[in-house]
């Protein structure tokens, strides 16, 4: 069993059930696109831990491409502004596109994302979330993807932080009450 930082709460997703979720969702990727390319964008830094577990799992060509995003800033909620920080290095026109991306919560980031990248003309978008909250709020976005269903909770962890830590734990869990500063 793993030891659970001392400012978490609860564990939510052990090592092992992401490894494990995170093979699964690459076998169907590897056969929903059989006889196609895929480029697949991580939205630092979130993401990034996720995409490389998850093209390791995919078993067909693929192109990583990585976007640097930020609605947050150093808060814990969405401030809803959206800013491009980082764009991506390639050319996705015509290509089949693959947006890995930590966790699903408001929305609004991921919107804008698949609008700004749909302008650039690829040949298809969709979405490979390891997360989605359940949030009332949430803006309609499809994930042809999903990882896990979690709670409308404050979570780090795999890639997740708050205020930039927490990202190098090995699991997902709940911070404990008090930990976070608005």
């Amino acid at each position: 069993m793993e030891e659970m930082h001392p400012h978490l709460k609860e564990v939510l997703f052990t090592e092992d059930a992401i490894r494990e979720r995170v093979a699964e969702m690459g076998a169907q990727i590897t056969a929903d696109y059989a006889d196609k390319e895929i480029v697949l964008i991580s939205v630092l830094r979130g993401a990034a831990i996720f995409m490389s577990d998850l093209a390791r799992e995919i078993k067909r060509p693929i192109e990583m491409d990585y976007m640097a995003v930020s609605s947050y800033g150093d808060g814990a909620k969405s401030s809803g502004v959206v800013r491009i920080l980082k764009d991506l290095s390639g050319d996705i026109e015509g290509k089949h596109v693959l947006i890995a991306e930590d966790i699903l919560d408001s929305g609004l980031t991921l919107r804008y994302l698949q609008k700004y990248l749909s302008s650039r003309n690829p040949a298809s978008i969709e979405v490979a979330t390891l997360l989605r909250k359940k949030t009332r709020a949430q803006a309609d976005i499809k994930c042809r993807y999903v990882g896990f269903e979690c709670p409308d909770q404050f979570i780090v962890g795999y890639g997740l932080d708050y205020a930039e830590r927490y990202r190098n734990l090995p699991y997902i869990g709940i911070l404990k009450d008090g930990i976070i500063q608005d």
